[in-house]
């Protein structure tokens, strides 16, 4: 499990950190592209760091997809990290084929799934969040052939347009999956967040994938915010040098 400490962009300590996630960014909703492009521009600029905790975008079919819209989400993301900002990528169910070469073209570095970012006395345990959902055994099952690196390297020799065909396809099963499974099944597992965050020896625990924000207080004073998707407005969660969290909201232009 990766150790990522701050400091040494804009000074010794920490400013703000900011976590997003679900954005789930197409061609199709401008509006959020918009609204994105705006946070890295306005309020991620004065941040030591931004964590972008799984699924950007709402499909990605290899670092060579030269669809406008990714070269427009490289080209602001390397603006804020050119600025001294630090930009972490985790994948998420979505964009998992996400590599090296697009992350080296934002100037954003990979994460591991599972990332534990010390604050003062309390660290923070950073995930997608797909992984606890272990009660959707059915997902559960093609996450674990969706990272085979086998399996992604025969997606990835694809051509772009059959690749494209094959996103099309997996959005539809993925609609039909939520859409006849049950939201609790499609929710973290208390056990497998209880056990995450003991291995990670973690008081706070920052996830997305679940499109169901809260923030979850347990008896033993452990903590669970779950992000927000951006499906009407853009949402971010703000950590403070002091340690506290807020929320920003990122208004979609009409």
């Amino acid at each position: 499990m990766a150790d990522l400490r701050t400091g040494g962009g804009r000074g010794e300590c920490a400013l703000t950190i900011l976590f997003i996630a679900d954005l789930h960014l197409e061609a199709s909703r401008p509006a959020a592209t918009d609204a994105f492009c705006q946070l890295l521009h306005a309020e991620a600029c004065d941040a030591e760091a931004l964590y972008i905790l799984g699924d950007l975008f709402e499909a990605w079919i290899g670092d060579d997809d030269d669809a406008p819209l990714a070269a427009r989400v490289a080209a602001s993301i390397r603006s804020l990290a050119d600025s001294g900002t630090k930009v972490h990528f985790q994948h998420g169910n979505r964009d998992f084929l996400l590599g090296e070469a697009y992350a080296s073209q934002c100037g954003m570095a990979l994460m591991d799934d599972a990332v534990i970012l010390p604050l003062n006395d309390q660290s923070i345990l950073l995930m997608h969040g797909d992984s606890l959902c272990t009660d959707d055994v059915a997902y559960q099952a093609f996450r674990i052939h969706a990272r085979d690196p086998a399996w992604q390297q025969t997606m990835l020799s694809q051509p772009l347009e059959a690749r494209r065909a094959l996103a099309a396809q997996a959005r539809s099963a993925s609609v039909q999956h939520t859409a006849t499974t049950s939201l609790d099944i499609m929710d973290v597992n208390d056990t497998a967040v209880a056990n995450a965050m003991r291995e990670a020896d973690a008081a706070r625990m920052i996830h997305g994938h679940t499109h169901r924000p809260a923030t979850h207080r347990y008896a033993d004073g452990r903590e669970r915010h779950v992000l927000a998707p951006w499906h009407e407005r853009g949402q971010a969660l703000v950590l403070e040098s002091a340690g506290s969290l807020r929320e920003i909201e990122i208004p979609f232009q009409s």
